[in-house]
């Protein structure tokens, strides 16, 4: 836990889920350069507040211990959403007094103040945008915020081409705020997501020609990523009336594979990212014919998967929150995986050579082998005895 202090006052913030391992903050000098801001330039006495991408609740808790009532969160993000639950329960601020949406919502229809924290995708920026301006009108108070290393030329161009005239404030411990003032005269259009193509005829198994679906802010929005291609080449077969868990499912082309290989297994989709599950289900539904049938899950890991009733966890974790590398995401996926699986159960997971993901899965599990290697990707397994 840690302790935001700005002119709004001070707040207890953690992510989530708390981990006392965990080392990063839960907010950073952006959201900090925000508050400040809106101290000096406070935002509309009444109307509606969005707040968009706030990473861990930082700026909606601070936001809704003064305007009660008024904000709107609307995240991609289970963990961010948990995190901003706690956090307010943390401060003391009722849950009531904040409207929790996901990017997969449909948006407040009027928008009095809007405040961005940019993502690290630019794609789930443009997305939102785009959803958000016919809520927008020229009274509108449009600010964003993040480190100067997230604030491309590309993303102003975002807010210009779909909101209005845009420009940036000067650089202060090394974030940067936006601010842009909304033009009635430009044209509304639709979101150009979710993005559809085919897997190309080389694509390993029975995925090749699929169609896959992407929304904004999926990983690799217009091929088949390497690492994914390598572990489609090395997937377990013969699996029966399995019960198999695509974790971290992004587009959900892994599990879409098992699904055609072998259809009596019972397929379970699983990300935290809401675009992720919603592109994972579409694309099974693209894919898999008529009366195929799955689960799809938005959450934290396998939380809420009865323990021991798993037979295979399938898995490519990513090795980044946000923009810091780390493995404590891989680490609670292998955890939660060794929970939910049933003795004799096995974990496969991919990832780069250097992650060293065979060390914590020796921890995990108390094994770890090598399915197959090049010098990029490794595939390991564990058995959970």
């Amino acid at each position: 836990m840690n302790r935001l202090t700005t002119s709004w006052g001070a707040c207890d913030l953690a992510r989530f889920p708390e981990d006392p391992r965990d080392r990063l903050r839960a907010w950073d000098a952006s959201d900090e350069y925000l508050l400040n801001h809106l101290e000096q330039s406070p935002l509309p006495a009444t109307g509606t507040v969005v707040v968009l991408g706030d990473r861990w609740g930082a700026l909606v808790t601070s936001l809704a211990r003064r305007h009660p009532g008024r904000v709107v969160q609307i995240t991609d993000s289970y963990l961010a959403r948990e995190a901003t639950r706690a956090n307010l329960a943390r401060n003391g601020v009722d849950e009531s007094a904040v409207r929790l949406l996901t990017t997969r919502d449909t948006p407040p229809e009027r928008v009095d103040a809007l405040l961005v924290r940019v993502p690290k995708s630019l794609a789930l920026l443009e997305d939102q945008l785009h959803r958000l301006a016919p809520a927008v009108h020229p009274g509108t108070v449009v600010t964003g915020t993040g480190m100067v290393k997230e604030i491309h030329t590309s993303t102003l161009a975002l807010f210009e081409r779909i909101l209005g005239p845009t420009r940036t404030s000067l650089a202060v411990k090394k974030a940067r705020l936006i601010f842009c003032t909304p033009d009635p005269g430009l044209p509304r259009t639709g979101s150009p997501w979710p993005h559809r193509y085919a897997l190309p005829a080389d694509a390993p198994g029975p995925v090749a020609g699929r169609t896959v679906v992407n929304h904004a802010g999926i990983f690799c929005a217009d091929r088949l990523d390497i690492g994914t291609r390598f572990f489609l080449r090395h997937l377990p077969r013969g699996l029966g009336d399995s019960r198999v868990v695509d974790l971290g499912c992004g587009n959900g082309v892994v599990g879409l594979a098992v699904a055609l290989a072998d259809p009596d297994a019972r397929l379970l989709f699983a990300d935290e990212s809401y675009q992720a599950v919603a592109s994972a289900e579409e694309t099974f539904r693209a894919g898999a014919g008529p009366g195929a049938e799955a689960e799809f899950l938005v959450g934290d890991g396998l939380d809420g998967v009865p323990a021991g009733s798993v037979d295979l966890v399938l898995n490519n974790p990513p090795f980044h929150s946000h923009h810091a590398t780390t493995d404590l995401t891989a680490r609670r996926m292998f955890s939660g995986a060794r929970r939910a699986l049933r003795a004799g159960g096995e974990l496969w997971v991919v990832g780069n050579r250097h992650l060293g993901y065979h060390v914590t899965l020796r921890r995990v599990f108390g094994n770890s082998e090598v399915v197959a290697s090049d010098p990029k990707f490794v595939v390991l397994r564990a058995v959970k005895k």
